[in-house]
C-alpha cells in the first residue's frame, strides 16, 4: 500500500450533517485554521441525507422555547435524557436552520411568509437537495480540505496518565493507500450503527433499510477501542416503516393525519401511547396478538392529499412513490401496511452514544462528538446534528491553543503497526479457500446471533437474561473469527473494517441491554424477565473498555 501521511489542526471524522457544519463553522470562525474532513463515500452524497429529506422534525414554532423542546424529548424518552445536552441543542435550531436557507434551501412557507408546518416539531421542506448545498458551502472555505473515499479505522492515541487522542489512521476504499493523519482536536461525526440485527428485506434485497447500511457505527468504535466512555447504547432504535420499502412513516401521519388501524380497523394507537417507542410497540403488540398486519389508514385522503404524498416521499425515499406508481396500489386507494425495523444504535434518534459534556467534548482528551456520534440528546434530527456541529467546533476553536500538535516520531511505531495489520489481511487465498464470502458469512453469523439472542425482529424485539449471555459468548467468538480474516483483493479491505467495527457495538450494546433490568423503552426491546418500568433505573447506563473488559458506569440523570 501507498503510505500518505497528513497533519492538521481539526479532523473531522465524517462528512454528513454534523461534520459539514462543524468545518464550515471552525473555517468562518478562525481563518487559517487547517481543517480536514475524512468521509468514507463522497460529502455530495453521504450520510443520513444522501437521498435527501422532505421536513426538519426538530424546530420551535411560534411561541416556543427550548424548555418546551426539552419537555418534548424527556417525554418522548421515558425521562432518560441529558437536558444541558438537548437544550443548547434546541438553542441552535433557529440560526443553523436560517443558515440552510442562506445556502438555497427550499423552506416551504404559509401566504404570510411563515414557515409551514408538519406537525409540533417541524417545518417541510423541498430538501433533495440539502446535502449537495452542504458540501458545496464546505467548498467555499480554503482552510477546509475533503478526503473522500477514505475509512478510517482507528483513534491514535499518546500518553501514559490521560489519554489524549492526536489523530487517526485508516484506508482508502480502494485498499490503495494507507492514510496516518495527526491532529490537534478530532471530532467524532460519524452515522450510527445499522447492520447489526438481521434486517427486514433477505438476499439482494438485505440492505434496503431505514437507516443508511454504510453506516457501521465506525465512530463508536473507535471510541470504544480508544477507551471514551459511551452511553445509553440500550436505547435502542426500532423505526416504523412502511413495509418493504422502509420508508418512513411520518409523512403519512403527520403529512396527512392518517392513523394506525389493524386488520380489523380498528384504531389502536392510542392504547400504547404516541411516543416514538409507544407507536412501535403498538405495532409489534397488535401482530403479536393476532390483530395484524397493521396500517396507517391513507383510503380516505383526497386527490390534493395524494399527490402531496408522492412529492414528499420524492425528496427523501423515492422508492416508496416508485412502489405506488408501479403496483397501481397508490395510497388513495389501499392503507399502507406498516412493519418496525431491526433495532439500530443511533444517537440522532434516542440517546445513544458519546459521554459529552455541554460543549460536546468527550472523556478524552481532544476527542468532540457530534450529531448520531454523541449520546444524551434524543431527537435531534437534521437541525440538532447542525447545532452539535456548531457546538463542538466552537469548543474546539476554544481549546486548540492548549492542544499541541504531537509529533510523528513519538507516535510512529504506532502509526506503523496499523499499516502493518492492514498489509497483513490482504493476500492470496489459499487453494480451495473462498476469502470474499468470508466477510459476509460473518456478518450474517452476528445478524442471526443478535436477532435471535439479543432482541430482533424474530423474538418480537423481546430478550432476558439467558438469551443475553448466550448473545455474548457468540458475538466474543465470531469476534475472535473476524480477527483473523484476510481478503485476496485489496478492494474488499474495508469490508473487514466495517465488520469488526460493528462487532464491537454489538458487544457493548449487549452489555448495555445486560445491565438496564427494566422495560423502559417497550418499543425498542422489552426485556422479559424485568418486563416493567422501574425508576431505580431512572439514571444513565454508561460503559468503558478498561484492558479488554467493559465496565459499567450508573450516573444520575442531573449531570454537575
Amino acid at each position: 500500500m501507498e503510505k500518505k501521511l497528513l497533519t492538521t489542526d481539526i479532523l473531522i471524522i465524517g462528512g454528513g450533517t454534523a461534520g459539514c457544519y462543524a468545518a464550515v463553522t471552525a473555517a468562518r470562525k478562525s481563518p487559517g485554521t487547517k481543517i480536514l474532513v475524512a468521509e468514507k463515500a463522497n460529502i455530495q452524497r453521504s450520510g443520513c441525507l444522501a437521498a435527501g429529506v422532505n421536513a426538519l422534525n426538530a424546530w420551535l414554532g411560534e411561541g416556543q422555547t427550548p424548555q418546551d423542546y426539552l419537555s418534548f424529548v424527556r417525554w418522548d424518552a421515558e425521562e432518560i435524557v441529558r437536558e444541558d445536552l438537548v437544550l443548547t441543542m434546541a438553542e441552535g435550531f433557529h440560526d443553523a436552520v436560517k443558515d440552510l436557507e442562506k445556502m438555497g434551501l427550499v423552506i416551504q412557507k404559509n401566504e404570510d411568509g411563515s414557515y409551514a408546518a408538519r406537525g409540533r416539531h417541524n417545518i417541510r421542506i423541498n430538501g433533495e437537495n440539502i446535502k449537495p448545498l452542504l458540501a458545496e458551502e464546505v467548498a467555499r472555505y480554503p482552510d477546509v480540505k475533503v478526503l473522500n473515499h477514505v475509512i478510517l479505522t482507528d483513534l491514535l492515541t499518546t500518553g501514559s496518565g490521560e489519554k489524549r487522542v492526536c489523530g487517526a489512521v485508516g484506508i482508502s476504499a480502494d485498499g490503495s493507500t494507507a492514510w496516518g493523519i495527526l491532529a490537534r482536536a478530532v471530532l467524532a461525526a460519524t452515522g450510527g450503527a445499522a447492520g447489526l440485527y438481521r434486517p427486514n428485506n433477505p438476499g439482494f434485497s438485505r440492505h434496503k433499510m431505514w437507516y443508511p447500511p454504510f453506516n457501521t457505527g465506525a465512530g463508536y468504535a473507535m471510541g470504544i477501542r480508544a477507551g471514551a466512555e459511551m452511553t445509553s447504547f440500550e436505547m435502542r432504535f426500532v423505526a416504523q416503516r412502511c413495509k418493504d420499502t422502509i420508508a418512513p412513516t411520518g409523512t403519512i401521519a403527520l403529512g396527512v393525519g392518517a392513523r394506525e388501524i389493524n386488520a380489523r380497523g380498528e384504531i389502536f394507537e392510542e392504547r400504547y401511547g404516541l411516543s416514538t417507542s409507544g407507536r412501535a410497540y403498538g405495532v409489534t403488540e397488535e401482530n403479536r396478538q393476532g390483530r395484524g398486519p397493521c396500517f396507517l389508514r391513507t383510503s380516505e385522503i383526497s386527490p390534493q392529499q395524494e399527490e402531496d404524498l408522492l412529492r414528499a416521499y420524492l425528496n427523501m425515499a423515492p422508492a416508496q412513490t416508485l412502489h405506488w406508481i408501479e403496483s397501481g396500489e397508490m395510497p388513495s386507494i389501499c392503507n399502507v401496511e406498516v412493519e418496525g425495523t431491526e433495532p439500530y444504535v443511533v444517537g440522532g434518534h434516542t440517546g445513544s452514544g458519546f459521554w459529552v459534556d455541554e460543549g460536546r467534548r468527550t472523556t478524552l482528551r481532544g476527542l468532540y462528538a457530534a450529531g448520531d456520534a454523541a449520546g444524551g440528546a434524543p431527537k435531534k434530527f437534521v437541525p440538532g446534528a447542525l447545532a452539535e456541529g456548531k457546538i463542538a467546533a466552537m469548543t474546539i476553536l476554544e481549546d486548540l491553543p492548549d492542544l499541541q500538535q504531537v509529533q510523528w516520531d513519538s507516535i510512529d511505531g504506532q502509526v506503523q503497526a496499523f499499516f502493518a495489520d492492514y498489509e497483513s489481511r490482504v493476500r492470496p487465498a489459499a487453494k480451495g479457500e473462498s476469502r470474499g464470502s468470508d466477510v459476509f458469512a460473518l456478518e450474517e453469523a452476528m445478524q442471526k446471533v443478535m436477532d435471535e439472542y439479543a432482541g430482533g425482529i424474530r423474538t418480537g424485539y423481546q430478550y432476558n437474561t439467558v438469551r443475553l449471555g448466550l448473545a455474548k459468548e457468540k458475538i466474543l467468538q465470531l469476534r475472535n473469527l473476524a480477527g483473523a480474516l484476510a481478503v485476496s483483493s485489496a478492494e474488499d479491505l474495508y469490508r473487514i473494517y466495517e465488520l469488526l467495527d460493528r462487532l464491537e457495538v454489538c458487544r457493548t450494546l449487549i452489555a448495555h441491554l445486560q445491565a438496564r433490568r427494566e422495560t423502559r423503552w417497550p418499543g425498542f426491546g422489552i426485556h422479559t424477565d424485568y418486563p416493567a418500568r422501574d425508576d431505580r433505573y431512572a439514571m444513565f447506563v454508561n460503559s468503558v473498555l478498561q484492558d479488554g473488559e467493559i465496565r459499567m458506569i450508573f450516573r444520575p440523570l442531573q449531570v454537575p
